[in-house]
């Protein structure tokens, strides 16, 4: 089997996991968790960390899905649900920790400071990262605010406490995740195009978890390329964290949410 077409293969078991996960598909996740351990007993050595390590977080998000049944039965608030449920995910964080320990590979996430230093190439245009961000953050702001204008002042303070500390969790936690280990891990042992595609589309299909609808899940996964350029080029991820943190506010106020 060439290389290329096992690393599709394999993403598209990873994105069939997601799914089938989400929607508790129990008998497809299992043919899932058997196909990519026959791929993992099979294939050459240099393919097995990246089977492995998707492997990994597929079953890092089984416990996820399971703690946030037992959560979700819990006789507490919808906020304090919300926060549990982010916290949650410390489970993938682990468990594709674990699988770096297991291969003696190093765990990168691009910690370093921001380089705004490499711009953005387009077809016919060449834009400046910190611009891009910028520009990106005030439209989303923009986008965002329209929804929010239209709450009034009391729902808006009530979750003051609950919007900072999700946002933070959400936003560094699925950062930590994708554009930082992740992608790190899958570029080094890929590709750069391919890393971001799967953490990318990976991004958007973990929405599903929350209820959100496929089509809006893929939709999310743009954003989830654009974290990913922005990560690549500042070699940082934290210009992506407070991307992220931005947008979740702006979800929380808006009502898409709780």
């Amino acid at each position: 089997m060439g290389n290329f077409l096992l690393l599709i293969i394999i993403a598209a078991l990873f994105f069939i996991g997601i799914t089938s996960i989400s929607y508790q598909q129990e008998v497809v996740s299992l043919l899932v968790f058997m196909s990519l351990g026959v791929l993992l007993f099979f294939s050459k050595k240099e393919k097995r960390f990246i089977i492995s390590l998707l492997l990994s977080f597929l079953i890092g998000y089984v416990i996820f899905m399971v703690s946030n049944e037992f959560v979700g039965s819990m006789n507490i608030s919808k906020e304090l649900k919300s926060i549990l449920n982010r916290l949650s995910l410390i489970f993938i964080i682990t468990g594709i920790i674990f699988n770096h320990l297991i291969f003696n590979k190093k765990i990168s996430w691009y910690n370093g400071k921001p380089d705004w230093n490499n711009p953005i190439v387009l077809p016919f245009h060449k834009i400046n990262t910190f611009w891009f961000w910028m520009i990106g953050i005030v439209v989303n702001v923009v986008i965002y605010a329209f929804f929010i204008v239209q709450k009034d002042i009391e729902h808006i303070q009530t979750l003051i406490v609950f919007c900072l500390f999700f946002s933070l969790i959400n936003a560094v936690f699925e950062e930590v995740i994708w554009r930082g280990i992740l992608l790190s891990a899958l570029k080094k042992h890929a590709s750069t195009g391919y890393a971001v595609i799967v953490t990318s589309v990976g991004f958007g299909l973990l929405h599903l978890s929350i209820g959100f609808s496929i089509s809006l899940s893929l939709l999310i996964s743009l954003a989830g390329l654009i974290y990913a350029i922005i990560t690549l080029k500042t070699n940082s991820i934290y210009p992506s964290i407070i991307f992220h943190i931005v947008i979740n506010i702006g979800m929380v106020y808006s009502g898409f949410i709780i």
